[in-house]
């Protein structure tokens, strides 16, 4: 097995793994992490299966872009849970 071949081989081992701990991942917020973690294992795969077009698209967009989208709207939930429970609570006075 040549040096290119292991490595190949141990990034998909590392893929399965990340893939499985974003699905286990119940915390929203730490999903965003280890999803932004996933995103560059799958780059770094792309890159070493001869595909850095590819490799750096999977870069920009699944570790930066998708990560950071999923947070803020983790963000704005979390405000509008905090509103609601605000105008819940300013009603029960009246």
């Amino acid at each position: 097995m040549t040096v290119a071949e292991l490595t190949i081989a141990v990034l998909l081992v590392l893929v399965g793994v990340g893939a499985t701990v974003v699905v286990l991942t119940r915390d929203p917020t730490r999903q965003a992490l280890v999803l932004s973690a996933y995103g560059v294992l799958l780059g770094v795969l792309m890159v070493a299966l001869s595909a850095p077009d590819v490799g750096m698209s999977q870069l920009a967009v699944g570790a930066a872009v998708v990560p950071l989208l999923v947070a803020l709207a983790i963000v704005k939930c979390e405000k509008e849970v905090r509103a609601r429970r605000r105008a819940e609570g300013a009603g029960e006075d009246r």
